[in-house]
């Protein structure tokens, strides 16, 4: 098994510009679950080279952060990772919601009125290729209130491309075992199911 995959380019439908909706927050907000919902939710993805640099930023920010593992590669199926090849930030509320940088507390708001990224100009690759996901073909979040609205944009997004060029060169591995990282963090409900700790993908 291995993380290297086929890039697709992205299919436009129409041509809308995209922009975020008025009041909008809620990529900073909601988590999922991921893969399933064994795993619990998944933060915001980091990749092991801005693992430091979020951790310095969360410092001079006085911002507690709490990262964890992501995904890890290994050669041998019965061994843990050898090696990580992406951490997770994860939010700040008992269920994973809310990103630990998301200022939802001074009253200030974003350009588009939502709330602010005390950390913007250095938010993590993951947060600039958003609402760009990678599947087949790469598409928009259907999650994403925008792209609820309108379907799709046009290519306005050619940083939020880069950025999702950038993770994909990151996380490709040789390596022939994967590992994804059970968080054990979701809504009340579910606790009794949830998982921690690395688990093999089958």
């Amino acid at each position: 098994m291995t993380l290297r995959k086929r890039f697709y380019p992205i299919q436009l439908k129409k041509y809308v510009e995209f922009k975020c909706i008025e009041e909008c927050s809620q990529c900073c907000i909601e988590r999922e679950y991921y893969p399933s919902k064994e795993f619990g939710k998944i933060g915001v993805l980091i990749l092991p080279e801005e693992k430091e640099k979020i951790e310095n930023i969360s410092k001079l920010n006085k911002t507690q952060v709490k990262i964890l593992p992501r995904i890890g590669v290994s050669a041998e199926k019965n061994s843990s990772p050898t090696k990580i090849l992406a951490y997770q930030m994860m939010g700040i509320e008992k269920n994973g919601n809310t990103c630990p940088f998301l200022d939802t507390s001074s009253g200030n708001k974003s350009p588009h009125g939502g709330f602010p990224c005390k950390i913007y100009e250095d938010r993590p690759l993951a947060c600039r290729a958003y609402p760009l996901i990678e599947s087949k073909p790469i598409t928009l979040d259907e999650k994403c209130k925008f792209c609820k609205e309108h379907g799709n944009a046009d290519n306005n997004l050619n940083s939020e491309m880069e950025a999702l060029l950038k993770i994909k060169e990151s996380m490709d591995t040789d390596s022939p075992v994967i590992w994804r990282f059970a968080t054990e963090i979701g809504e009340d409900e579910d606790q009794a199911i949830l998982k921690s700790g690395w688990i093999l993908e089958e």
